[in-house]
């Protein structure tokens, strides 16, 4: 029998979906990636070469941005008092902010730190990187009493305002090898929305019915995750796949979800939730949806790890996740391995 090529590129194509995908009964082993001698540490992203950013704690108590790789964890070196990473490329590049009596974006590419400037006073940070190094994240422009919040492209050493919705203030959270950008603005009636800058344009990715919503993360596929608020008084983790509305991607029982990143193929998705509890406190859990389906990834690592996993931050192609937890009574970065 004849095969055509539109059949065998159908069964590729459906191979490396089911191989980017965790199975509805996957588990994870977990490792505590440590701290720079302090009590604690967060982890904020990983490349699909394994390096992983984040911030820990030192000894004498300050922050400082951290990359782990070869289960070593070290402190990038970054200038300033704190300084936090918040997000890593395929060639391990790294964007982030420090502190040193003000907030500044940077990026470090090669072993160098560049500072990428401000929109006019004296506040910037960088939360995300592309392929080409290039950055978006929000800094302060001239306006007002004390200044606006306005999202930011960095390209060529130069920052551009991509201005708003309508309303006063944005915010660039995502950024793809096609420069476009995903953030929230608000609009001129004072609802932060959803949006993706593309060709120039800002445009506004709606809600789940609600009156709100805010994108995290962008693959080079062009597909979307974050939170939108529904019609109730629910606000859910969302993905919009490029085109057409948002996708409710449901909760762990509690009402509220939000998507911190996904993979490249949109197959995998990772955030936070709100659990049931009887504390009289909100308490939140990492998930992971895949397959239609998401799940507590407490449920997914060993019930005597001693571990509370309460953010998941990002998740590389071959199905690692990083985030921040309890162990014990320390917050700790966290890496789970699919078994």
């Amino acid at each position: 029998m004849k095969t055509s090529p539109q059949f065998v590129a159908l069964v590729l194509s459906l191979a490396l979906i089911t191989a980017s995908t965790p199975a509805i009964g996957q588990s994870y082993s977990v490792d505590n990636l440590g701290t720079l001698g302090g009590t604690a540490s967060r982890a904020s992203g990983i490349n699909n070469a394994g390096l992983i950013v984040g911030t820990a704690e030192t000894a004498a108590g300050d922050d400082r941005a951290f990359q782990f790789i070869n289960d070593q964890i070290s402190d990038l070196g970054i200038k300033g008092s704190r300084s936090v990473a918040t997000s890593v490329n395929a060639t391990g590049g790294i964007a982030g902010y420090y502190f040193d009596g003000n907030y500044n974006a940077f990026v470090f590419i090669n072993g160098k730190q560049h500072d990428l400037g401000n929109l006019g006073l004296k506040y910037s940070v960088a939360y995300a990187i592309n392929a080409m190094g290039h950055a978006a994240g929000s800094s302060l422009a001239k306006g007002g009493l004390y200044g606006h919040e306005h999202a930011f492209l960095w390209t060529g050493g130069k920052m551009t305002d991509l201005g708003t919705l309508g309303g006063d203030s944005s915010s660039a959270r995502g950024l793809n090898k096609a420069e476009e950008v995903v953030g929230y603005s608000y609009l001129a009636n004072g609802a932060p929305r959803a949006f993706l800058r593309t060709s120039g344009k800002m445009i506004d990715l709606g809600t789940l019915g609600g009156d709100y919503s805010i994108a995290y993360a962008i693959n080079d596929a062009g597909q979307v995750v974050g939170q939108a608020a529904r019609a109730d008084t629910q606000a859910h983790a969302f993905l919009w796949n490029g085109s057409g509305p948002l996708q409710d991607l449901g909760d762990l029982g509690d009402n509220v979800s939000e998507a911190f990143a996904l993979n490249s193929t949109g197959a995998v998705v990772v955030g936070r939730a709100t659990v049931p509890s009887n504390t009289g406190y909100i308490v939140y859990h990492a998930f992971v949806w895949s397959g239609g389906v998401m799940r507590d990834l407490n449920d997914l690592i060993s019930p005597n790890s001693g571990w509370v996993l309460q953010e998941a931050t990002a998740v590389d192609d071959v199905g690692v996740i990083v985030g921040t937890g309890l162990y014990g009574s320390e917050v700790r970065a966290f890496r789970l391995t699919p078994r």
